[in-house]
């Protein structure tokens, strides 16, 4: 328990009161995904998308590069989905020789980034307070079932195109594989899957993101309530009575470390703060609670509601159904990592043989979690390589 309380320290401590706030830091700390986008002279555009249940997602796209502004020629639209904890921020916070999603758009790519329900900037809802418990009561079942194709649907209508790119990262993987297992019209829709730290199962996760799994869903409500869990101030409680920490840099990327995995060769350290603001949001309880279940039975299903009746009631049948990735047809390229302590290279080595798509897989051994959108080597090691597999395995552009 004592590390436990150690790890919450840590993420209330250096989280808020140093990270984010010690001087003379990055700008983009405090900006948002389309300040960030201008802030390196991009275009950067701004829609709202509303799902099936009435959650209100912004999406921001980068239409296109810096030198390809008057090209006529249709682009090809790549749609990105940031993880656990994160905003579309991700893929655009380091400087544009080093971010994806610059790179893409460089590169001919009309880039469009996703923010899953509960993120930074995506608290609004048709009709619910997002101080509401009801608004909160979602997991990743609910992001597979109506986020990802009420996103996926709209850029298609907004671009006229058929078929798009799909780059996921963390649970953006386990989100996309998901949906694309389970919903075969929308799978028709992508054309390649990219798969960055994949999550499918979670039985050997590493490090404090398995603190979900120490705690039985009524006792991690009765710690953190039932609305939503926000890595930089959610340990306030604990924090005030066991916490005496000296806030550095290296904790703060040592914070990071704990959940994600480390490679210090790889990491910036000049721009922590900025990874810790767009890496360390807000998402629900519930999810945690659903990944703390995936965690001990090592299986990727639908949430447990607790019991037999009430698993009934969502499911109409007495225990969550399995997400079969199996059924995903969907041509698909992955990126893996050793030092990964979230898609933990066990867990990974139980998905790879049940892809049956499977057209690439790139295995970096000195690579943690983040590396592959943060890394000081992520240009060369991953966003050239997807920039290459977009070319020999995306064909002809379908409109």
């Amino acid at each position: 328990m004592l590390w436990l309380l150690t790890t919450m320290c840590l993420v209330h401590g250096f989280g808020k009161t140093f990270c984010l706030f010690e001087p003379n830091k990055n700008p983009e700390v405090h900006m948002n995904v389309s300040q960030i986008i201008r802030h390196w002279e991009y275009p950067s555009e701004e829609y709202e998308v509303v799902t099936d249940d009435g959650y209100i997602l912004p999406i921001n796209r980068i239409p296109h590069g810096k030198n390809n502004a008057n090209s006529s020629a249709p682009k090809m639209v790549v749609f990105c989905l940031h993880g656990l904890f994160s905003t579309a921020g991700v893929w655009v916070f380091n400087p544009p020789n080093n971010s994806l999603a610059f790179i893409l758009a460089d590169a001919g790519y009309d880039v469009w980034l996703g923010n899953s329900r509960g993120s930074t900037w995506a608290k609004k809802h048709v009709t619910l307070n997002p101080d509401s418990k009801e608004f909160w009561a979602f997991s990743f079942d609910q992001m597979i079932t109506y986020d990802l194709p009420a996103t996926i649907n709209f850029i298609l209508e907004k671009t006229g195109q058929k078929q798009i790119y799909y780059i996921g990262h963390s649970q953006g993987t386990l989100i996309g594989l998901g949906a694309f297992a389970t919903n075969q019209e929308l799978a028709e829709k992508i054309k390649l899957s990219i798969l960055i730290a994949p999550i499918y199962t979670v039985k050997y996760v590493k490090g404090s993101g398995r603190l979900p799994a120490y705690f039985s869903p009524k006792t991690f409500k009765l710690l953190f309530g039932e609305k939503e869990f926000l890595p930089t101030v959610a340990f306030n409680k604990v924090s005030e009575h066991v916490c005496d920490i000296t806030l550095v840099d290296a904790g703060c990327a040592a914070l990071l470390g704990s959940l994600t995995g480390y490679a210090k060769d790889q990491l910036n350290m000049s721009r922590v703060d900025v990874y810790i603001a767009h890496s360390l949001a807000g998402t629900s309880v519930q999810i945690l609670i659903h990944y703390g279940q995936a965690i001990r039975s090592g299986v990727f299903k639908a949430y447990d509601w607790g019991s037999q009746s009430l698993n009934m009631q969502h499911y109409n049948q007495t225990t969550p159904p399995v997400y079969n990735v199996e059924d995903m047809k969907v041509p698909t390229a992955l990126f893996t990592g050793l030092k990964d302590f979230l898609s933990n290279p066990e867990d990974v080595a139980n998905l790879v043989p049940k892809i049956p798509n499977l057209i690439y897989h790139k295995i970096l051994s000195k690579f943690s979690h983040l590396d592959f959108i943060a890394g000081l080597n992520a240009r060369k090691e991953v966003s050239e390589e997807i920039l290459t597999i977009l070319r020999i395995h995306g064909g002809d552009l379908q409109l």
